[in-house]
């Protein structure tokens, strides 16, 4: 099963420029262009920037789009944001990989809404552009 598993990983990962979206078990994974990784609703990908100035750009993201009812638990390494923005419940995990490496998964909604991950993905980019 194991074998198997990586076996699927790896062929998603030799799909260069493509979108694909495979079932393992219960769990749904995905990849997109070879940066956003998919798995059970959550749009992940990793940031070359410290842990705390890509909280900050999470922070700033979810004000920049309008979020309320926020609730935050940051953590050393890393932690989590829930807020709602546009009516549509967001969840944003932030997590510590190695220095200058940052991992952020988004979920929108219930079961994932990728549009809305992908947004919020993009302002935290721009938030994290040197300012000119």
């Amino acid at each position: 099963m194991k074998m198997k598993m990586a076996l699927l990983i790896l062929t998603v990962l030799f799909l260069p420029g493509c979108s694909a979206t495979m079932m393992i078990g219960s769990k749904v994974m995905g990849i997109s262009s070879g940066k956003f990784i998919y798995q059970d609703g959550y749009m992940t990908t990793q940031y070359k920037a410290d842990v705390e100035p890509v909280w900050q750009a999470c922070e700033k993201a979810v004000k920049d789009l309008k979020g309320w009812n926020i609730q935050k638990d940051r953590r050393i390494t890393g932690g989590s944001m829930k807020a709602v923005i546009s009516d549509e419940k967001i969840t944003i995990l932030v997590e510590y990989i190695e220095k200058d490496l940052t991992s952020v998964a988004i979920l929108a909604g219930v079961a994932g809404n990728r549009f809305a991950a992908g947004l919020i993905h993009e302002r935290i980019v721009a938030n994290l552009a040197p300012a000119e």
